[in-house]
C-alpha cells in the first residue's frame, strides 16, 4: 500500500487523467437589442456554448450571481453602466470568467482596444461583426477557457499531491524515528553484550596470566608497571581509544606465552639463555597470540603482543618485521617492556638502574626502537615517571652515596632475593643510609634509589 501511495503522489500533473466536462461552457450575452441578442445567441450555440441572455447590466449581474458563467460577451453601448464598466465589475467579482466586448467601430473601438491591452477583456468584437471572425474569436475564447480549466485542474492536482506528500512524509518521519530508536536500543544492547563478553574474556585471560605471576618472584612481576607506562603514553598523546584499550590488555597479557616455561627459564635473563632456551624464548609472543585469538575480542591485543619483540632494523622476532611495518602498538609495548625488564634484571645478568635503562633506550633508537616513538617515550618517563606510580610528583634517581638524610623514597627497595628492605614513602635518615650501604657490600651490587624531588 505504501508503494502505491508513493507512486500516486509522485505522478506528474500531465499524468493525471483529464476528466470530461459534464456540460458545455456557458456564455452570457449582455445586449439591450433583442434582435441582436437573438442573432448572437444562435452563433454562440453553434460554436458549442450554452447561451444565457441579459438585456441590462442588472439582469446580467443577477444571472452571474445564480449561474456558473464561463464567458461574458457585453455590448459597449449599454444603458446605465456601459459595457466597459460591466466587464470591469465582472473582472473584480468573477476574475476567472472570460470577458469579450462588442464595440461599435465608429464610436468605441479605440477604448475597446485599450481595454484589451490593459487586460480588462480577452478580446474585442467590432460591430457590425463578421460571422467567421466572430466564430473564430469565440473558439479562441473556448480554447482559452479550456486552458484555464486545465491549469486549474493541474493546480488542484499539485495541491493534492503536496498534501499527500506532506502526509506521507509525516508518516515516514515517524516510522524513521521509531526505527532509529529501535536501532539505538538494539545498538546499546549489543554494546552492553559486547562489553560483558569482553570483560568475561579479559577476566579469563587475566586469571590465566595470574597463574604465571604466582610462579615469579615479586620483583619479576612487571605487568602493572608496563600497563602504567602504555596507559600514561596513550593519554598524554591522545591515542585512539580502541588502541589504548588494546595496549592496556596487551600490557597485562603479554607474558601469557611463558606459561609453559619451566622455573629456570622464567628467572633467567634473556641474554644468558642457551641456544635451545632462546628458541623457546623467541616463540613466546606466538604462543600468547595463539592463546588469545581464541577470544575474538582480544585479537587486536594479540597482534600487538605477537610483534612487540620485532626490531626497527628488522632483526627482531617472530616475523622480522622492519620499521613502520611493525604495528604502532607493538612498537610502544616493546619499549615499555624493555624499559621495565632492564631494571628487573630480566634481560641482562644485572639490574640496570632506571637512568641507565633510559640511556640504553636512547642508544638503541633507530636499531631496536622506533626513533621518534623512543624519544617521546623517554621524555614521558623522565617528566612524568608513570612506571613509578608517583601520582605525577617529580622524582630523581640517585646512587646511595648521593642520597641525603630527610629525602623520601619514591619506590620500594628490595634485595636480590625479593625481600623488601625499605618501602615507598619512607623518610631516610643516616642510620637507614648506612644499612643500605651495608646491603650493597653484602650483595655486591649498587642500589638505585628513587626519591621525590625536594
Amino acid at each position: 500500500m505504501e508503494g502505491e501511495a508513493i507512486d500516486d503522489v509522485q505522478r506528474q500533473p500531465d499524468q493525471v487523467p483529464a476528466q470530461a466536462d459534464p456540460e458545455p461552457a456557458t456564455l452570457l450575452l449582455v445586449l439591450e437589442d433583442p434582435e441582436t441578442l437573438s442573432s448572437l445567441s444562435t452563433i454562440v450555440e453553434l460554436v458549442g456554448f450554452r447561451a444565457l441572455k441579459a438585456e441590462s447590466a442588472q439582469a446580467a449581474l443577477t444571472i452571474l450571481e445564480h449561474e456558473s458563467v464561463d464567458v461574458v460577451l457585453c455590448d459597449s453601448l449599454m444603458p446605465g453602466p456601459d459595457g466597459h464598466s460591466v466587464l470591469e465589475l465582472v473582472q473584480e467579482r468573477w476574475p476567472d470568467c472570460v470577458r469579450l466586448l462588442l464595440s461599435d467601430v465608429s464610436t468605441g473601438l479605440e477604448n475597446a482596444l485599450r481595454a484589451v491591452d490593459e487586460g480588462h477583456v480577452y478580446g474585442c468584437i467590432p460591430k457590425p461583426w463578421d460571422d467567421a471572425n466572430l466564430r473564430l474569436l469565440l473558439r479562441q475564447a473556448l480554447e482559452h477557457l479550456a486552458t484555464q480549466r486545465e491549469w486549474a485542474r493541474r493546480e488542484m492536482a499539485l495541491q493534492e499531491q503536496n498534501h499527500n506528500l506532506l502526509a506521507l512524509n509525516a508518516t515516514l518521519e515517524k516510522r524513521i524515528e521509531a526505527t532509529q530508536q529501535e536501532l539505538k536500543q538494539t545498538g546499546e544492547m549489543l554494546d552492553t553484550a559486547y562489553d560483558e563478553l569482553l570483560h568475561m574474556h579479559v577476566t579469563t585471560a587475566r586469571t590465566i596470566a595470574d597463574l604465571l605471576h604466582q610462579r615469579l618472584p615479586r620483583h619479576l612481576q612487571t605487568n602493572d608497571q608496563v600497563r602504567a607506562l602504555v596507559t600514561a603514553f596513550g593519554e598524554t598523546h591522545a591515542l585512539d581509544h580502541t588502541l589504548q584499550q588494546d595496549l592496556q590488555l596487551a600490557a597485562e597479557l603479554y607474558n601469557m606465552g611463558k606459561l609453559t616455561w619451566d622455573d629456570h627459564l622464567l628467572v633467567t635473563p634473556s641474554e644468558q639463555l642457551s641456544a635451545h632456551e632462546r628458541a623457546s624464548y623467541q616463540h613466546y609472543p606466538i604462543n600468547a597470540e595463539n592463546q588469545l585469538t581464541a577470544m575474538p575480542q582480544l585479537k587486536r591485543a594479540a597482534k600487538i603482543i605477537r610483534h612487540h619483540r620485532e626490531r626497527w632494523n628488522g632483526g627482531g622476532f617472530p616475523d622480522r618485521l622492519e620499521g613502520s611495518d611493525i604495528p604502532y602498538g607493538a612498537r610502544l609495548l616493546g619499549l615499555a617492556v624493555d624499559f621495565i625488564e632492564l631494571q628487573r634484571g630480566m634481560m641482562l645478568p644485572r639490574e640496570v638502574p632506571r637512568p641507565q635503562a633510559l640511556s640504553l633506550l636512547r642508544k638503541f633508537a633507530g636499531r631496536i626502537y622506533d626513533p621518534e616513538l623512543c624519544q617521546e617515550f623517554v621524555k614521558l618517563c623522565v617528566e612524568k615517571t608513570p612506571d613509578l606510580q608517583t601520582g605525577g610528583k617529580a622524582v630523581i634517581s640517585l646512587e646511595t652515596s648521593q642520597v641525603k638524610p630527610g629525602m623520601i623514597l619514591a619506590q620500594d627497595i628490595h634485595c636480590s632475593s625479593g625481600m623488601l628492605l625499605l618501602h615507598e614513602g619512607k623518610r631516610l635518615d643516616q642510620h637507614l643510609l648506612e644499612k643500605l650501604k651495608n646491603f650493597e657490600e653484602i650483595e655486591g651490587r649498587s642500589f638505585t634509589v628513587l626519591v621525590y624531588r625536594p
